[in-house]
């Protein structure tokens, strides 16, 4: 079994040992891709995820109320981004595995099947796209004269006085 950082032999018994590449240069150009992709993905989600932090409602660090969509919009598209470098290598990888393993010129013993990390793959791309195309709904800058402050009256002043008896 092969993976972005390691290889792994499955023995009859049932022990599974797992040995990291030994070199970079070893690895053939599209597991190298994939790994850099899935790297900048990591990174750029994080990335994203502390621009939101900075840009969001509850928080202080930007005060402008007027630049806060505008930083979760950032955030978004970050997220979008970061989710479609995750999808890429995982379907590149998932399409060598089923073209080898349809591949009659390929003997039975290197033919490999999808593992569960294509699908964790796949599912945490799908979840960084659906998180950024609801952040980019939803960060749309407000409308109205009040520019995000609220006013708060007190009932007394707002309601007449009765007398109970």
């Amino acid at each position: 079994e092969e993976g972005l950082w390691m290889e792994c032999v499955v023995q009859s018994t049932g022990q599974q040992q797992c040995k990291a590449y030994d070199s970079l240069l070893i690895l053939s150009s599209d597991l190298q891709a994939a790994r850099a992709m899935t790297i900048i993905s990591t990174m750029l989600t994080v990335l994203s995820l502390l621009i939101l932090c900075a840009g969001a409602d509850f928080t202080t660090c930007i005060e402008n109320e007027d630049v806060k969509p505008k930083v979760s919009l950032v955030s978004a598209i970050g997220l979008i981004v970061a989710g479609l470098l995750l999808i890429i290598p995982v379907s590149w990888a998932a399409n060598n595995v089923v073209r080898d393993f349809n591949n009659p010129l390929i003997p039975q013993p290197q033919k490999r099947e999808l593992g569960a990390c294509i699908f964790v793959g796949w599912g945490g791309g799908v979840l960084l796209l659906l998180a950024g195309g609801l952040l980019c709904c939803f960060s749309r800058p407000r409308s109205g004269g009040s520019s995000g402050t609220a006013k708060y009256y007190s009932n007394s002043a707002s309601a007449p006085s009765k007398n109970y008896v």
